[in-house]
């Protein structure tokens, strides 16, 4: 199964406003929710979140503001307004290139995703409905590598391009597939245990 690994390449954000608009709790379930169910209005999301419409509508057009989420238009009957994750391979600036300010930003933005990410795989591995088929289909691996800086880099490179390759509109997409949550965790193993 050989897929090109197309889409834009990938983008450095080094704006302190758009990494507060990807670290906050709230945004960061609504680009969650986009990215794992589709477009939704405003109401849709706020039903699914537990959350009014108003606070939804003025994080979603924060989202906008700084191109993590568009309007479809087409979609659009009346006031109600449809929204989509816009997917784009965002990187960060390395850990030595970030001021104090940017490095606090970007560690609660991580602690959160880290923490939803562990919550949704808590909940999915309690699903009902996981015997067998895609209840068997939890890959795991732990391991470590001994490897240089640039090897590292490389390493995460090649994986972010194996991702790339599987990845595909859900128009396009089999009828029997499923969305699959992928992450990639990797750091330099403390220098004492």
């Amino acid at each position: 199964m050989e897929r090109e690994a197309g889409g834009p390449p990938p983008a450095e954000v080094t704006d302190l406003g758009t990494l507060r608009a990807l670290a906050h709790p709230r945004r960061q379930a609504i680009l969650q929710r986009l990215s794992v169910h589709g477009p939704a209005t405003s109401a849709t999301l706020a039903r699914a979140l537990g959350w009014n419409t108003g606070a939804t509508s003025y994080h979603l057009r924060e989202l906008a503001r700084y191109g993590l989420v568009e309007e479809l238009p087409e979609r659009a009957h009346g006031r109600e307004r449809w929204w989509r994750h816009v997917p784009r391979d965002l990187r960060f600036p390395r850990r030595s290139q970030q001021s104090e300010e940017l490095r606090t930003v970007l560690d609660e933005m991580n602690r959160l995703g880290f923490t939803a990410d562990l919550e949704a795989f808590t909940r999915v591995q309690a699903e009902a409905d996981l015997d067998g088929g895609w209840g068997d289909a939890f890959p795991y691996s732990r391991g470590a590598v001994q490897v240089t800086l640039e090897e590292l880099l490389e390493f995460f490179e090649e994986y972010i391009a194996l991702v790339k390759r599987y990845q595909r509109p859900v128009e396009e997409a089999p009828a029997d597939s499923r969305l699959v949550l992928t992450r990639f965790f990797a750091f330099p193993a403390p220098l004492q245990e």
